[in-house]
């Protein structure tokens, strides 16, 4: 009897409509998403933009606090059904349970009211995978006892493939491309090695069409019914051009726990699960950029995929993702297998509130949630606008919350905190009593945070650590940037140079000084930036060997962002930038003498003169008569009457602006 392959309720996701989405540029951001979720005890509806109504896929959840206690990785999928969950942690069957996720969406999915993730005060994250050619394909189907094959509709010969029995217990069987033969299996529920197992796989890789199972009954008792999980592996397919890889399925030699390996993926990753395959036993490790995998180590927050422990006791470290990869970390001579997938949005932006947004706020001297920024922030800077003097700060996703640079004269390297910027969430940030550094909470005083996403064209970071030797970085703006700030992170230096296209590759002004600016070959090593990569010099301040620094990147993306220049006329003018909506965000320096960074945006006002401005260099926070800069339709707009510093006669400057 031939087995019979099903796709229940996904199956108008057929071979011929993955044929048919190939005509149209596919993005990682429209097949993939970490979501993060505090449960309310009420309803709850995932907005992560991934049509799975229409296109099918999987959800995979598990909670990430101990609120209702042992959280099991629970899996839905829209082959099986809403309400029919699995977990990897387990061997049983499926569960049909009312309640759990009792919708699949056009822009994601519901959890409903039995679901671990509505639990009052329960953090939760979701990861879901959309059914995409040359990314991730579902297949069901009942088993015959006998080896045979399985028809999927990947496209691509699959890296990886999770197969669970859905009627009775049984293992989840893994084949994955790094464990070098299709005669070895593992189980995604235990912490066992990959071993041979020649009746699962029927020791026969898989093609691009099809995928083998022998006589186990993990994979195929004669009349069990069963769920495929297909990946891809470096097939291409996304993109404006349909070349770009998004998912990479591979294996990794560890080198000891403080030496970095190389892992040249092509890309910068968002998520990652890995497992050894060589030297002794280990769970299946999941990390993601949303919860926390960042470049310091200690931040990175991991899950099992084979425990329902909210978080994994062994603390793994798999290093961390880089603009081109993976530094990764591992026991010496040890073999890890993974599966990477890219880091988004790869689309431009349309709008710029899709890049940045400021909120003003009192602060409240305990942990609050600064919401409504209409986006997941990368970068956050924060600055008290009222009450003693405190410097601006600035953390970041990619350095870990609570890691902070202070801006003001003199700089500071990074420091670790608990208690400013405390977690990165989904429309925001979670902020604490802020002792660290006054930048974002103290009771009774009032703020100005200003919130950035990353986003293809307009806006990119870059970790990286010194050698000593000129450096040539990768970067993941996609355009030739116009404006680079470095920042120093461990090192004894506080500078923090700025590069501007304006002034040229060998000058340089500092983001926490007033200074005019300055030639240093030295440090840009009289190199211009590319669209793929810039340069960093021999000038120890930024590239002392051993020692970690952060680059911002900003570019000019029609109608979103402007980095320019202007001469002062010491009236009036209008800096055309070629916004529709006006200057959002504003932020000014003057180049050929001594001045402070403007900094304006109009959540504090942009309509009149006398609207407040805050330095970024200085502790001295608002101030709130001397504007003279106003949002104009194209622009913005300078006035001298108020504040000469911006619009001198024949002073030059540079700005970056966003609509």
């Amino acid at each position: 009897m031939p087995v019979i392959k099903t796709k229940g309720a996904a199956s108008s996701q057929g071979f011929g409509e993955f044929a048919k989405s190939a005509v149209v540029p596919t993005y990682i951001e429209d097949v993939f998403s970490t979501y993060l979720t505090t449960g309310t005890g009420s309803s709850l509806i995932v907005n992560n933009g991934i049509d799975l109504a229409g296109k099918g896929g999987l959800v995979w959840q598990k909670g990430r606090n101990s609120v209702v206690g042992a959280s099991s990785n629970t899996l839905f999928d829209t082959a099986r059904g809403v309400n029919q969950l699995l977990q990897s942690n387990s061997t049983s069957a499926q569960i049909s349970a009312s309640g759990t996720l009792p919708s699949f969406n056009s822009n994601g999915f519901e959890i409903g009211s039995n679901n671990n993730l509505y639990v009052n005060g329960q953090t939760g994250v979701s990861w879901t995978f959309r059914k995409q050619l040359k990314f991730f394909d579902i297949v069901t189907y009942t088993g015959t006892g006998s080896a045979t094959t399985i028809a999927h509709s990947l496209a691509s010969t699959p890296g990886c493939i999770i197969v669970k029995r859905i009627d009775t217990t049984a293992n989840w069987q893994v084949y994955h491309v790094g464990f070098g033969s299709a005669t070895v299996s593992a189980q995604l529920n235990l912490f066992a090695a990959p071993a041979v197992a020649s009746t699962v796989w029927n020791s026969t890789a898989p093609t691009s069409t099809v995928f083998s199972i022998g006589t186990s009954t993990d994979v195929n008792a004669s009349g069990g019914t069963y769920v495929a999980y297909i990946f891809a592996s470096n097939a291409g397919g996304f993109g404006a051009t349909g070349t770009d890889n998004v998912i990479t399925c591979g294996t990794v030699t560890g080198a000891g726990s403080t030496t970095y390996v190389p892992i040249a993926l092509g890309y910068e990753p968002q998520w990652i699960l890995t497992k050894k395959v060589s030297g002794g036993t280990s769970g299946w490790s999941l990390f993601d950029v949303m919860r926390g995998w960042v470049s310091t180590l200690n931040l990175n927050e991991s899950l099992l995929a084979n425990t329902a422990d909210p978080t994994d006791p062994g603390q793994f470290q798999p290093g961390s993702p880089s603009a081109t990869g993976i530094n990764f970390l591992g026991d010496s001579g040890v073999d890890y297998a993974y599966i990477a997938i890219r880091r988004g949005p790869m689309k431009t932006p349309t709008v710029g509130t899709q890049v940045y947004n400021a909120v003003t706020r009192t602060g409240t001297g305990a942990t609050a949630n600064i919401t409504s920024v209409g986006f997941p922030p990368d970068l956050v800077y924060g600055q008290r606008r009222t009450g003693a003097t405190s410097s601006p700060a600035l953390v970041d996703r990619l350095r870990g919350s609570n890691d902070f640079i202070l801006t003001s004269t003199g700089g500071s390297s990074e420091r670790l905190g608990t208690n400013n910027v405390t977690t990165f969430n989904m429309d925001g940030v979670t902020v604490g009593t802020d002792f660290d550094t006054a930048a974002f909470n103290t009771s009774g005083s009032t703020y100005a945070t200003w919130f950035f996403r990353r986003y293809p064209a307009v806006f990119d970071e870059v970790c990286y650590t010194g050698t000593g030797s000129v450096l040539t970085l990768a970067h993941n703006l996609t355009v030739v940037p116009e404006m680079i700030i470095v920042c120093a992170r461990s090192n004894l230096y506080t500078n923090q140079y700025v590069y501007s296209a304006s002034l040229g590759n060998n000058k340089y002004v500092e983001l926490c000084q007033t200074s005019a600016s300055q030639t240093d070959a030295n440090i840009w090593n009289n190199t211009s930036p590319t669209a793929s990569v810039f340069t960093i010099g021999t000038a120890i301040n930024l590239n002392w060997s051993g020692y970690t620094q952060v680059a911002y990147l900003f570019a000019s993306l029609t109608g979103i962002s402007k980095v320019g220049s202007y001469t002062g006329n010491g009236t009036t003018q209008t800096i055309n930038c070629g916004f529709t909506g006006g200057a959002r965000f504003v932020m000014i320096k003057r180049t050929d003498s001594t001045s402070n960074w403007y900094v304006y945006d109009t959540a504090r006002g942009m309509t009149t003169l006398t609207d407040p401005y805050t330095p970024v260099n200085t502790t001295s926070g608002e101030t709130a008569t001397l504007g003279s800069v106003t949002t104009v339709t194209t622009g913005f707009a300078l006035n001298e009457s108020i504040l000469t510093g911006i619009n001198t006669s024949a002073a030059t400057y540079i700005f970056l602006a966003i609509a």
